[in-house]
């Protein structure tokens, strides 16, 4: 999708404040509020603002411990891969996952209230996944960089 300059100023509000009004926006941007809001409906009918959502605080919430689990599946054919993700899609704890390149087929990102929340996470959810050869858990010690906003070109 191309942007005009008008549409990257917008997304560029939104992505910093998406509670932020239409009227905010527009004098930010120096459109009318009406012509504002008619790109931001555009932006969402196109599918590039895919929704709106509240960010929390990972520790505030409870949920402190974030691990990096590398999975090695048994076979890579397409309906194990399948597998593997209709198994993992509906876990609360799998904040992110992606099928990758190279020695580990995936990564995920598991949040956990501690390291006996994620014990249970491996015992009772993980390892009970059919098909899956290794997985190697990496934990993180601080957060350097966090951001949900993209750098559009």
């Amino acid at each position: 999708m191309r942007l005009d300059p008008a549409d990257r100023k917008i997304v560029a509000a939104l992505q910093r404040d998406g509670r932020a009004s239409i009227t905010d926006i527009a004098g930010e941007v120096g459109l009318s509020p009406s012509a504002c809001l008619r790109r931001v409906k555009a932006l969402e009918e196109a599918g590039l603002i895919a929704r709106y959502v509240a960010v929390l605080d990972q520790r505030k919430a409870g949920l402190p411990v974030s691990v990096f689990v590398s999975i090695k599946l048994e076979r890579q054919r397409e309906d194990a891969l399948d597998a593997f993700a209709a198994a993992i899609r509906h876990w609360p704890e799998v904040l992110e996952c992606y099928l990758m390149t190279g020695a580990r087929d995936y990564l995920l990102r598991v949040v956990a209230a501690d390291l006996d929340a994620y014990e249970r996470f491996l015992k009772q959810k993980l390892t009970r996944v059919e098909g899956i050869a290794s997985i190697e858990s990496s934990f993180a010690l601080e957060q350097v960089k966090y951001s949900n906003v993209l750098p559009l070109p």
